[in-house]
């Protein structure tokens, strides 16, 4: 489990450090900072996972980070930035420094990085999930991977999730066969990781049914849904809707986890009903209880506001395995929970929208 990132010279932080929970909820202002601090840790996991003498910039984990020049920050006094780590249990610092070796260069070089990587960075396959905010659209045919099924995840786009679920299905894997207890829908015990996925996505999203193929000499996939109920017909992908594309793939990700995992979603919101959001903000945060540390970057209130009421009401997380971290316009807020699911503090911007839009409102109608 990551405790602590730090950040330094890479691009909008000139030394900043994070402290890191089970569960981390990255808000604020565009253009602020969330997203710098996911890719520092996608850089850190690039250069754990295969250690060379350069990383890109491009291409790997969807990066689009552009050219090496870009990255550095304008008070950087030499052009290298630094990623630091600390992991709970240990006194050690995995240092990770990345130099520029061009201002056009598409690559760094690693110039620095621990002889052995952290456990929690190098973990193969989906031991390490990352979910970008662009996730696949409605698809009738899906990619196929090449990577082999024990290792396989469902993708930086969700783009392999019917894969899996078909390798599943068909038990051609031999770990994260069944879904763990902790994360198992209340209202369904049995732990086929395609069953617990409709119970869940029919929880979040609205009733469905699932059916995940492989079909042989075809390097493609395809997933189709079904209407809860025994006159429910085939619905292609494109006529459920994005909320089920963009959210399934969380879904997926989420159930396969394993103790010490991690997993990090950028907008779990996309396109799902306020309900909707919330629930998915409270099975991330059961994810993160059952032992997976979970980074979530987002925009919405209700996604955090579902991962409040999970510690409010005494769900495996608690207070103290959560924090959020508000990006405004000059710093960064660490904002704590209480053990009733509330903020102990609360920043001028964050998540006050709805507080300025009615006051207008109430003073608008006074006027008339």
């Amino acid at each position: 489990m990551i405790t602590s990132l730090r950040i330094r010279n890479f691009k909008c932080f000139s030394d900043a450090e994070f402290d890191l929970r089970p569960l981390t909820v990255l808000t604020g202002l565009n253009g602020s900072g969330k997203s710098t601090v996911v890719q520092a840790l996608l850089l850190a996991r690039q250069a754990a996972q295969a250690p060379s003498s350069t990383i890109q910039l491009n291409g790997p984990y969807e990066l689009a980070l552009g050219e090496a020049q870009e990255l550095l920050h304008p008070a950087a006094g030499q052009p290298e930035f630094g990623v630091r780590i600390r992991i709970a249990g240990t006194e050690t610092d995995w240092d990770y420094r990345f130099g520029i070796p061009s201002e056009r260069a598409l690559h760094l070089t690693v110039e620095t990085s621990p002889r052995q990587p952290p456990l929690v960075l190098g973990q193969p396959g989906s031991g390490f999930t990352y979910l970008c905010a662009e996730r696949l659209g409605p698809r009738d045919l899906l990619s196929v991977s090449a990577e082999p099924p024990d290792e396989l995840g469902v993708g930086v786009r969700g783009e392999h999730t019917a894969q899996v679920l078909a390798l599943h299905q068909e038990r051609l894997t031999t770990r994260r066969l069944t879904v763990r207890e902790p994360l198992r829908h209340q209202d369904w015990e049995v732990p086929l990781l395609r069953t617990q996925a409709e119970a869940w996505a029919s929880h979040i999203i609205r009733p469905l049914q699932i059916t995940a193929q492989w079909a042989p000499g075809i390097a493609a996939s395809t997933i189709r849904f079904r209407e809860a109920g025994p006159y429910g017909e085939v619905i292609r992908p494109a006529n459920t809707g994005f909320g089920v594309s963009y959210a399934l793939p969380i879904i997926v990700a989420g159930l396969m986890t394993e103790p010490g995992d991690v997993l990090i979603v950028e907008n779990p919101e996309a396109h799902l009903h306020p309900t909707g959001q919330s629930r998915m903000g409270r099975f991330l945060a059961q994810v993160a209880g059952s032992g997976v540390q979970v980074v979530i970057e987002t925009h919405s209130d209700h996604v955090l506001n579902g991962a409040r009421l999970s510690v409010a009401e005494g769900g495996p997380l608690s207070s103290q395995e959560a924090i959020v971290h508000f990006f405004g316009r000059q710093e960064t807020v660490p904002i704590e929970l209480t053990s009733r699911g509330e903020m102990a503090t609360w920043p001028s911007g964050f998540f006050d929208q709805i507080e300025d839009d009615l006051g207008r409102l109430a003073r608008a109608r006074r006027r008339r």
